[in-house]
């Protein structure tokens, strides 16, 4: 009996085996455009455009760098792909994820080590640098839940905890066009990247 496919087809014309991702296989173009049109939230979401993982992902990575302003680009890059492997296996939400169980958090983790390989990372990155973008991950959903997923704030404070104010002044929430969020989550990248360099 044939095994099933397991690889995606991407637009730069690579497969992606999904169960054995190689470093190779990955594109940053790829990813961007991936991102870009993946909606958070499920798509559950106020505006007229929805709030893509790719956005979401440029605002990581500016808490990020509130909370860590002397790291290094390689963690800032770190940062910006925590998210990378959705571009191939979509956004789920947290009580889904739970539902579908151990299976997707190794697929994720095959994915971000081959990920993180491509763009000069280590597999795993360091427990602390990974506590502080979970940290940024959650101020940054909880800005979203608040603002455009309709939560209230006693709400999201138990879900999220309530963040530090002066982590969020002056960021906002983004609505735009995928394609304008893939060239800005493209240009972040290489500007990390030329900054690694």
């Amino acid at each position: 009996m044939a095994q099933p496919r397991a690889w995606q087809k991407m637009l730069s014309g690579r497969r992606l085996d999904l169960l054995d991702p190689t470093p190779m296989d990955i594109e940053i173009g790829d990813i961007a455009h991936g991102l870009a049109f993946v909606a958070r939230w499920n798509g559950q979401t106020l505006g007229d455009y929805a709030y893509s993982v790719a956005e979401h992902s440029l605002l990581v990575e500016e808490i990020f760098g509130r909370i860590s302003p002397a790291a290094p680009a390689r963690w800032k890059l770190a940062a910006l792909l925590h998210d990378a492997p959705e571009y191939v296996i979509g956004d789920m939400i947290s009580p889904v994820k739970s539902a579908v169980g151990p299976g997707y958090d190794a697929l994720d983790e095959r994915l971000m080590a081959a990920i993180h390989i491509r763009f000069g990372l280590p597999a795993a990155i360091p427990a602390t640098v990974k506590k502080q973008i979970k940290r940024a991950d959650r101020i940054s959903a909880w800005m979203e839940a608040t603002r455009i997923a309709g939560f209230e704030t006693g709400e999201a404070d138990r879900f999220f905890g309530r963040p530090d104010p002066a982590m969020m002044e002056g960021l906002e929430i983004r609505l735009r066009p995928p394609l304008e969020t893939r060239e800005a989550f493209t240009a972040r990248t290489d500007a990390l990247l030329e900054r690694m360099s």
